[in-house]
């Protein structure tokens, strides 16, 4: 914060507050000069030319004259490369240990003075100068990784590093986290720094909570997921490639990642998408595996309305009938539940309430920031303080944010130890009743008018055991407290699958759980909440979902009700008081909109069964609920420039209204038969129709072939079939829901074909093929396009 900004925040402010928060911003400065090293003269370097080459198992080390660079291909297919000595681990993103290498690969002189390792799946060349290229086994390029440069303080310290890519012409780039500008990523610099509201980082200028150096790249040559795994802050710059007119040359894609810090060390998965998924979740971890009841409606509670607010929008459900999970009752620093206080009439407060929503069938969730009130004899404080959990400076004092009066310490979750000590504070929470926890203001979150509005990139932390500053530990820390909650969860009641969200996180968060997305104000943010989605899906986050209250203001009944019906075909459906209190709930809107939310609702409960299934799925398999609609074809290039519709599972095909007053839209198909499922209609893909969508719903096509499970109107699992096209036969999978516990999960596999004219579903098992056993409802018979 310059001067400029101090004499702003006393004006806006007023003098008092705009006094405290002066000097708090002059601490900031303090505290940066004399705990960061002084900038000076940098020395620039490169690998330089090779010149010799060790085989190890799976791979190598090159030794360059400046450098050295190693490189392992597992035995899945997948490659790692480190530059300077860099190792697999220690790392925040990997579950485990590093993948085993292939024995089978080797590594073998190659043309013009390089080395190659091939393998069944991959094959990757150096060349004599440190270019690293990819290839498919049968030798086409998929990524071209430029030789990095390196810019390090003369004096001596950690120094910058930039890895300039190429990918082929036509490739389209996706993934880096929660980006609201996407799924597509478009040309632009993007900063790997995690931001809370009022923040920037990207072209759309739209921050995200969750960034990751996970670019996810689609092309006709093949598909590759590429991960630079740097905590530190940095950018991505991309740039879409242009493919040669006539006899003119290809222009390739790039991406440049700069880090300001850190080591060079990179991982690359290639496949299908499927395949790549599956590859990235064994690399980092298989996603974690919510309950059931968090596949429905949750509500986020007011903040500022207290008890009576929560039982108000509760009751409102309730009577008209409409379902409702959880409401998740808002926090504060060193707080978590300021929704549910008692109220003035004297009510209950904590315990009590809680126990009221839990006999009305709604689950609690309690909101938890990381801040703790630094204000001594509270015992939370008290209690970190004496353990020496707290964040500190480079002289060993505690780092505190200033929000007005407040003081505020922040537990350092990259200590093995406070992640103990702030595990064990939930004991208390789940014996009150409380079913699970909502993580928020992790990124971490300073309040106040600071531009980044985090910690002092000065402040020292454990990194476990290894040291160092939150220049490297920021991206963490959200990650870092998601780990030390999951575990607390988890050693509280063990026989129960945690419910666990984080606003923030890193690569790896989905082994905790999932995550929400802010909503942009107005339209705009129905596109960036679906491209949000979408994109950690492609990093390996699958539950993830809007807050469709956000910070979209008062919205319109049109703008409501489009909300509502996207989140409701979104893995997390999390409504909330779009307006503050008394502004976000379906029968504030008018009766028409209350009617047409009353559907999506039921609609959402009908297919329960089937988000179950695909949670089960995403958790063996990686592979997300919510998919771009290239999924299954990443080779047809008009569905990789598709961005306003998705695939939910194998099955479904969901195309929200993201335009104000649009009664219809158009629908890019892959290829196959697909049924509107309002109307019947059947049409063909590969191409592009037009569907209605009125105010009542958004179009979603089903595939023709598909066995969905779904509730039948008795309450009991039915297998929804849509036809499929003379000649052909399709199926589908069923997870029976078995508790919230970890019991196994059996999959049920079904085969649908015609018959006689008729439709036939049968079970699929390692004995043959016998009857279903579940009711069928056919749908979609003597359509024809």
């Amino acid at each position: 914060m310059d001067g400029r900004e101090l004499l702003r925040s006393v004006k806006v402010l007023g003098s008092a507050r705009g006094l405290r928060t002066v000097r708090a911003a002059w601490r900031l400065r303090r505290a940066e000069a004399w705990g960061l090293p002084a900038g000076g003269p940098e020395r620039a370097r490169v690998p330089g030319p090779l010149v010799a080459a060790e085989a190890l198992p799976g791979g190598g080390v090159l030794r360059f004259a400046r450098s050295a660079l190693r490189i392992t291909v597992s035995a899945g297919g997948t490659v790692f490369w480190g530059w300077d000595g860099a190792e697999p681990l220690p790392s925040y993103a990997l579950a485990g240990e590093a993948p085993e290498p292939d024995p089978r690969a080797a590594l073998e002189p190659d043309t013009d003075g390089g080395w190659r390792i091939v393998s069944e799946r991959v094959t990757v060349a150096v060349s004599r100068h440190g270019a690293v290229e990819v290839r498919t086994p049968g030798g086409v390029v998929l990524r071209r990784d430029l030789p990095p440069r390196w810019w390090e303080p003369v004096a001596g310290g950690p120094g910058r590093w930039a890895q300039r890519s190429e990918v082929p012409a036509d490739a389209r780039f996706f993934g880096l986290g929660g980006q609201a500008d996407g799924p597509r990523l478009r040309d632009g610099s993007y900063r790997l720094w995690n931001t809370g509201p009022g923040g920037s980082s990207g072209p759309g200028d739209a921050p995200p909570s969750l960034t990751m150096p996970v670019q996810f790249v689609v092309s006709d040559a093949g598909t590759h997921l590429a991960f630079h795994d740097n905590s530190w802050d940095g950018r991505v710059t991309l740039a879409e490639g242009e493919e040669g007119a006539g006899s003119g040359h290809d222009r390739p894609g790039t991406a440049e990642v700069r880090m300001e810090g850190g080591p060079l060390r990179c991982w690359v998965v290639v496949g299908t998408p499927a395949r790549v998924l599956h590859g990235w979740a064994a690399l980092t971890g298989a996603p974690a595996l919510p309950p059931s009841w968090a596949l429905g409606p949750q509500h986020v509670g007011p903040g500022t309305g207290g008890a009576d607010e929560v039982r108000r929008v509760v009751d409102g459900y309730r009577e008209r009938g409409l379902p409702l999970s959880a409401v998740h009752l808002d926090g504060g620093p060193d707080d978590g539940q300021r929704a549910a206080r008692g109220d003035r009439e004297g009510r209950p407060g904590p315990p009590g309430l809680v126990k009221e929503l839990r006999e009305r069938g709604v689950r609690p969730v309690t909101v938890v920031e990381p801040a703790v009130r630094a204000e001594p004899g509270r015992a939370r404080y008290e209690q970190g303080r004496a353990a020496g959990v707290f964040v500190r400076d480079a002289r060993g004092g505690e780092v505190h944010g200033v929000a007005g009066t407040d003081d505020r310490a922040y537990p350092d979750f990259t200590d093995p130890q406070a992640r103990r000590w702030w595990g064990g504070l939930y004991e208390e929470r789940l014996r009150r009743g409380f079913a699970g926890v909502a993580l928020t203001g992790n990124e971490p979150v300073v309040p106040g008018p600071f531009r980044e509005r985090t910690l002092p990139r000065s402040a020292r932390h454990s990194l476990e055991g290894r040291g160092g500053d939150h220049r490297e530990a920021h991206n963490v820390y959200g990650l870092a407290m998601a780990r030390a909650c999951y575990e607390g969860l988890r050693r509280v009641r063990p026989g129960e699958r945690p419910f666990l969200l984080s606003r923030s996180g890193w690569a790896g968060a989905q082994r905790y759980g999932g995550t929400w997305s802010g909503e942009a104000a107005g339209w705009p943010g129905l596109r960036a909440s679906l491209a949000a989605v979408l994109g950690l899906g492609l990093c390996g986050i699958p539950y993830a979902g809007p807050d469709l209250g956000g910070s979209g203001g008062s919205p319109s009944p049109e703008l409501y009700l489009r909300r509502l019906q996207l989140g409701a075909w979104l893995p997390l459906f999390l409504t909330g008081a779009a307006g503050g209190p008394g502004q976000g709930e379906p029968w504030e809107f008018g009766p028409e909109v209350l009617e047409h939310a009353r559907a999506a609702l039921a609609e959402r409960e009908r297919l329960r069964p089937y988000f179950g299934t695909l949670a089960r799925l995403a958790r063996m398999t990686g592979a997300p609920y919510a998919r771009p609609v290239w999924w299954g074809t990443p080779e047809d290039r008009a569905l990789r420039d598709c961005e306003d519709a998705f695939l939910l599972g194998d099955a479904l095909l969901v195309a929200p209204v993201l335009h104000r007053g649009a009664d219809r839209r158009a629908v890019r198909l892959p290829r196959g038969r697909w049924y509107d499922t309002a109307t019947g209609r059947a049409y063909e893909g590969p191409g592009q129709v037009l569907v209605e969508a009125p105010l009542e719903r958004v179009p979603v096509l089903a595939r023709a072939g598909a066995v969905i499970p779904v509730r039948g109107g008795d309450g009991r699992l039915t297998l929804e079939v849509w036809a499929p096209a003379v000649g052909r036969t399709g199926g589908g999978l069923v997870v029976r829901d078995t508790g919230d516990g970890w019991e196994p999960a059996e999959i049920e596999r079904y085969r649908s074909r015609r018959e006689d004219g008729r439709v036939v579903v049968e079970r699929v098992t390692d004995a043959g093929v016998e009857e279903a056993g579940l009711p069928v409802r056919v749908r979609g018979c003597g359509q024809e396009p």
